[in-house]
């Protein structure tokens, strides 16, 4: 019979450490099982930690349970254990001190793996406190949900790429291009003109939420976004002349920037031969200005030379970390 591992936990949130504890029993075991265990008003929910232990871990089976027994009571956690398992484990890992009492009620071995947090110092409590502090103990789709996003919107040719490019360069981490930007270029070049429809900006907006999730995995600590899928939807106000449902549920459906820097239009108009905004920039700067204020989200201003937006930028997202 293969030998059946076991390991019961919150891992609220997972991190380093977990990973660890799971590679430990991974190595000692034919099958195991992770029990997540979750209680009403968690952030991140368990649902969202379930996944994130999936991904990281894809050989291991990852139970959800609603935690509504006593953290003290061995005996029911040995017995609910058993009836989720369909049998006692051969084994139980654990890194803390209920995995003598545990394994007995459960008729087991027990493995313990760095009580002492020596191989991997820290705790869930500290990264719930800290995110930020503790990004190194954090894998890919963890850090994408603490990651501070900054998204910069703006009307045409107000700085939006060249401020994002250096706040990136700047806080040494990733930044997200402008989607939209490809699609324009590619039918100007191929039709010499933009002729959009509705579904051109349902594209942009998945596919500028998939390319932002993919760098929120990589950046470190805050990512910049020059646009997002919320500013597609205004971006198809402006070309179709009326508002799409779609556009806006894609928006809506993704995890909104921490804050959003709107670009000043008293900069110079300038032409690389794909812009037709010009004239609009004032009814464009407006618009985003009245769509992030009923959206009820956080926004600044960014005006003055590249000096100047910089340095007011800079404050602003040091003030999110």
């Amino acid at each position: 019979m293969k030998r059946q591992g076991l390991i019961v936990g919150k891992f609220y949130p997972p991190h380093r450490g977990h990973k660890l504890l799971i590679d430990t029993a991974l190595a000692q075991v034919d099958q195991l099982t992770v029990v997540v265990c979750q209680k009403p008003g968690e952030d991140p929910a368990g649902e969202l930690r379930q996944a994130w232990l999936r991904e990281i871990h894809p050989g291991v089976e990852v139970l959800l349970i609603d935690d509504q027994y006593d953290e003290n009571d061995s005996r029911v956690w040995a017995e609910n254990c058993i009836r989720w398992l369909g049998r006692a484990p051969d084994v139980v890992f654990a890194s803390e001190d209920y995995l003598g009492p545990f394994a007995r009620h459960l008729g087991c071995e027990a493995i313990m793996v760095d009580r002492e947090r020596v191989a991997v110092p820290i705790s869930a409590r500290q990264i719930r406190a800290n995110p930020l502090r503790c990004w190194h103990y954090l894998e890919p789709p963890v850090r994408a949900h603490f990651v501070k996003r900054v998204c910069i919107v703006g009307a045409e040719s107000t700085g939006k790429t060249t401020l994002a490019q250096a706040l990136a360069e700047h806080y040494r981490t990733e930044w997200v291009p402008e989607y939209g930007r490809e699609i324009s270029e590619r039918k100007m070049a191929e039709r010499g003109s933009y002729e959009f429809v509705t579904e051109d900006f349902e594209v942009i907006a998945r596919t500028q939420r998939r390319m932002e999730e993919e760098a929120a995995r990589r950046a470190n600590r805050v990512l910049i976004c020059d646009t997002d899928a919320f500013a597609t939807y205004i971006w198809h106000r402006r070309y179709m002349g009326f508002d799409s449902r779609a556009v806006k549920a894609i928006a809506d459906d993704h995890k909104r920037p921490d804050l959003y820097l709107l670009t000043d239009i008293a900069t110079p108009f300038v032409q690389d031969g794909f812009r037709d905004g010009e004239s609009i920039r004032e009814w464009m700067h407006e618009a985003f200005v009245e769509a992030l204020t009923e959206r009820g989200v956080p926004f600044y201003p960014i005006t003055g030379t590249h000096e100047e937006r910089m340095a007011a930028a800079i404050e602003l997202v040091d003030g999110l970390r």
